[in-house]
């Protein structure tokens, strides 16, 4: 891979090639898959684990539909429900590999079969976890709507969340070594072309020197490659397929 082809500049990070190649024995939709079968358990802790991550592309996909905010709110919560409860991953298929994928197919089955229903009985399920629904709806408002299709906000949405993550997991790294503010900064650094990096800047307003502030930023764009992949695994059923979502879930990034 060239050193141009990771992520986009828009998406805030700097692009370069990923050695090796993460163990998938733990990852979450491994062990979903695994499970599904055998431990409702250890399946279950699996899968809402992955909807908490990512309930918010589903979110965008039923309003795309052309649901309301509210009711958009609650059919996101009774498919948790459905998918969670009900012990739906048991119909996983592992050879269709992606959890997004597996998701969005059981989204679009769940929609429908509500259509069947009375539309205009209120659904009622609670909450199988809190998600804030008002924040997401704000973030939904000023997305461009001119060529998206409910797949593609799905699919765009879920590329952004995968990201979130990834900074969230540098970010708490940082933080645990008392370096959350020099995170903030090298953060922004990181979507700096490269041979264009203000190293003065950044030396100045961390107290480094400029050798310092280029080995820092490496290692960071290094270890978020790193996380990246790993990120990328826990939703993937093998190793084999960790590169292929990356180039699909870019591409997604810059249509």
């Amino acid at each position: 891979m060239n050193e141009s082809s990771d992520i986009p500049q828009s998406a805030g990070v700097s692009a370069a090639g990923f050695p090796g190649s993460p163990a998938f024995a733990t990852t979450h939709w491994s062990v979903v898959v695994m499970a599904g079968r055998s431990d409702a358990t250890l399946a279950r802790a699996a899968l809402e684990q992955l909807c908490r991550t990512y309930w918010h592309p589903l979110y965008h996909y039923v309003r795309r539909r052309g649901y309301g905010p509210d009711d958009a709110a609650d059919l996101t919560q009774a498919f948790f429900t459905r998918l969670i409860e009900y012990h739906v991953v048991a119909e996983a298929d592992p050879e269709r590999g992606r959890f997004r994928s597996f998701l969005l197919a059981c989204l679009k089955n769940f929609l429908s079969d509500q259509r069947d229903k009375a539309s205009a009985r209120k659904r009622g399920c609670g909450q199988v976890f809190a998600v804030d629904f008002q924040a997401e709806e704000n973030r939904f408002s000023h997305e461009p709507v001119e060529h998206f299709t409910p797949e593609k906000a799905f699919e765009r949405r879920w590329a952004m969340a995968l990201l979130e993550q990834v900074y969230q997991r540098l970010e708490e790294e940082f933080r645990l070594q008392g370096k959350a503010s020099q995170f903030a900064v090298l953060r922004m650094a990181m979507s700096a072309p490269r041979g264009s990096l203000p190293v003065a800047g950044l030396g100045r307003q961390l107290g480094m020197s400029e050798g310092a502030v280029r080995v820092a930023v490496h290692r960071l764009r290094k270890r978020y490659r790193q996380v990246l992949r790993e990120t990328i695994a826990q939703t993937v059923a093998g190793p084999e397929q960790v590169e292929e979502e990356l180039q699909y879930l870019l591409a997604v990034l810059a249509d």
